[in-house]
């Protein structure tokens, strides 16, 4: 079954936005969340929040615009096509085009239906120094338009596997701070362990019986390899690059490099791998984002003697140090040395200790993993449904009476 399809600017009206001026203070700082491109989320259909805020005065004396819940936003200028829904009233510039669904289309519906016809969009981009899109362009693309019956389920089916992952999310989230603030109490503050004896050192004291040795002691640092030496024959018998921008993201994508499935064991990357770019961006993250080959720039972290949390959340405690030194260090890109890994000292427990301290922590990683993992099952899911639906070549059943 193929649907028939409508021009994008038939099914929404196209709102332009703007900036009240920066040099008049009083329009700024208010309570009207303002969005611009740095703003958008790239995890959640929802745009959460903004860096800046407006009032009502800046509103009235400049050309942008309020968009209202379920309205959608998309960027216009710069980084085309990223886009979001919103999810209550709010601002926003003139990078930015806002699209609310006219009679006829369901808003979810409508969101997915864009969001499918992204690369479409973005291809129609033109410009030397940004790229950017203008009102027509919604005019010369067109999206599906099912009976409203069947757009409600499409929507429905697809919302339910984002709020999936954005519920994973959350909970990975509050599980993180969950771990650092547990972290904190024990090794910073030493809360569970003020009524037993401590020791004096140089670097401050800590409790007795506990050692002081470098990071680099407590794992293994392996650097990535240039990838680019490891290039595939074929798209099949190939696995994708892990660089900082996957890092970030925590997955590939259809835009990642490529490297042969014969790369060397000691730089591929599976799932729960704890993953360190010491250059360039400095991240400590744990990955879940399928198996990949290890670029050039990133640690491999892991150890036969600890466990995963034990030199994650060490490593991770001193990435704000490791970014200052990077920071003054950088001259086109920043980054640290190993000596720095061997001058970050950590503090390592009685075994004992240690194996209670395994029992709480081990648990939370093992499910932060698990989330993880099952995020990107859900997006994988998501994004074979999301062309089908929109196809007609998956059918839904009509949720309410034929109109």
């Amino acid at each position: 079954m193929t649907y028939n399809s409508i021009p994008i600017s038939e099914g929404f009206e196209i709102i332009s936005g703007g900036t009240p001026k920066r040099t008049v203070k009083s329009y700024w700082n208010g309570d009207i969340p303002w969005i611009s491109i740095k703003d958008f989320n790239d995890e959640y259909r929802y745009l959460l929040n903004t860096e800046d805020y407006i009032n009502n005065e800046g509103l009235r004396n400049s050309s942008t615009n309020i968009l209202d819940k379920n309205d959608i936003i998309i960027s216009a200028r710069g980084t085309v096509g990223k886009i979001n829904m919103i999810r209550k009233p709010m601002a926003f510039n003139q990078s930015c085009y806002g699209l609310r669904a006219r009679e006829g289309i369901e808003a979810k519906y409508g969101y997915f239906a864009i969001k499918n016809s992204i690369r479409e969009l973005q291809s129609h981009a033109y410009g030397s120094v940004f790229s950017t899109i203008t009102k027509v362009t919604f005019d010369n693309i067109e999206i599906p338009k099912p009976k409203l019956s069947e757009q409600k389920v499409i929507g429905n089916i697809l919302s339910s596997l984002d709020d999936k992952i954005e519920n994973n999310n959350a909970i990975i989230a509050n599980l993180e701070e969950q771990a650092q603030t547990i972290f904190k109490s024990w090794f910073i503050d030493f809360e569970p362990f003020k009524d037993e004896k401590f020791t004096d050192s140089e670097l401050g004291r800590f409790p007795e019986g506990w050692k002081k040795i470098s990071l680099e002691n407590i794992a293994t640092f392996k650097n990535g390899l240039a990838m680019q030496k490891f290039r595939p024959e074929t798209e099949q018998d190939s696995l994708p690059v892990l660089k900082i921008k996957e890092l970030r993201a925590n997955k590939t994508d259809s835009s990642s490099d490529r490297c042969t499935v014969d790369i060397p064991k000691e730089v591929l990357i599976e799932n729960g791998d704890i993953i360190f770019s010491w250059s360039g961006s400095l991240l400590v993250e744990v990955w879940t984002g399928g198996t990949a080959g290890l670029n050039q720039h990133l640690f491999k972290v892991s150890s036969n003697k600890y466990n995963k949390w034990f030199y994650y959340y060490w490593t991770k405690f001193f990435l704000n140090q490791f970014v200052a030194i990077a920071r003054d260090r950088a001259t086109t890109m920043g980054h640290i040395k190993r000596s720095h890994l061997k001058e970050a000292k950590v503090l390592i427990p009685d075994d004992v200790t240690l194996g209670e301290m395994d029992k709480v922590m081990d648990p939370i990683i093992s499910k932060i993993i698990n989330l993880g993992v099952q995020n990107k099952k859900l997006e994988e899911l998501r994004d074979t449904l999301l062309p089908k639906l929109m196809s007609g070549e998956i059918q839904v059943e009509e949720a309410v009476e034929t109109e």
